[in-house]
């Protein structure tokens, strides 16, 4: 069979760092791309040269990325499944307290770079039939107190997913967008500026997604017939649901 080779973002630690992993285990050749090389270059040391490629770049710098595109060695050069993994949330505060800073670096990074990798990788995705799974969350479909540009920029990532696929129709690529809940990686350590107590309040008792979890379902999806397409896909942990609305009331 011959070689598959998957671009991955966010690879340094959660959903990607685990992507990658299942899929070099899978036999797959992966591009880990991130903006720490010392972890990337753990992935390296752990699979080899042969199986990942590391790219050391801030996805919201385009021409860092379009030389990391440019420079791939031929092994790694024919891309069959970008994950657009790559994204974070900054911050709790209502948005009447926010950090406008935070926001538009939250829309730099979850909107503006996720759509220029994935349209500077398109052209090779239609010639390969490949696919792309987008990684959003229901932050993008349930409103809560903080979430609002991350939550913003979510609902962008599952949109753009179902129309990115309305125009891929008859191309044979294939689009998915994953949703996840509650899950417990670095995120909200990032979210929270480090405060390892927040975190471990968050998941307490909760039986949170992991980033196994994620990586099992993306490489599920990655390697259905080429037929079959999950265009959208929710995820929660079974402890989690969602709440009810809130009311505010005089007195």
């Amino acid at each position: 069979m011959t070689t598959k080779t998957a671009w991955i973002t966010g690879a340094t630690s959660g959903f990607g760092a685990a992507t990658v992993e299942r899929f070099v285990a899978g036999g797959w050749r992966v591009i880990a791309s991130g903006r720490r090389m010392e972890r990337l270059q753990q992935l390296v040391a752990r699979h080899g040269a042969e199986r990942v490629h590391p790219m050391a770049f801030d996805v919201r710098d385009e021409t860092a990325m379009r030389a990391a595109h440019a420079g791939l060695p031929s092994a790694f050069a024919g891309i069959d499944l970008l994950v657009n993994n790559a994204g974070l949330a900054l911050g709790t505060a209502p948005a009447q307290q926010a950090d406008l800073v935070q926001w538009k670096q939250m829309i730099d990074t979850n909107v503006t770079a996720l759509v220029t990798l994935t349209h500077l990788l398109l052209p090779q995705l239609i010639a390969r039939r490949g696919a792309i799974v987008n990684i959003s969350s229901i932050s993008g479909s349930y409103a809560y107190r903080g979430g609002n540009v991350y939550g913003g920029t979510k609902a962008f990532v599952t949109q753009f997913s179902q129309n990115l696929r309305v125009d891929l129709h008859g191309s044979g690529v294939r689009v998915s967008s994953i949703e996840p809940g509650m899950a417990e990686t670095e995120f909200t350590l990032v979210r929270t500026g480090g405060d390892q107590a927040a975190s471990d309040q968050l998941y307490a008792g909760v039986h949170p997604i992991t980033a196994g979890d994620i990586a099992d379902t993306i490489w599920w999806i990655a390697n259905l017939p080429p037929h079959l397409d999950v265009t959208r896909l929710e995820i929660m942990p079974t402890s989690q649901s969602a709440a009810g609305l809130q009311v505010a009331r005089d007195g």
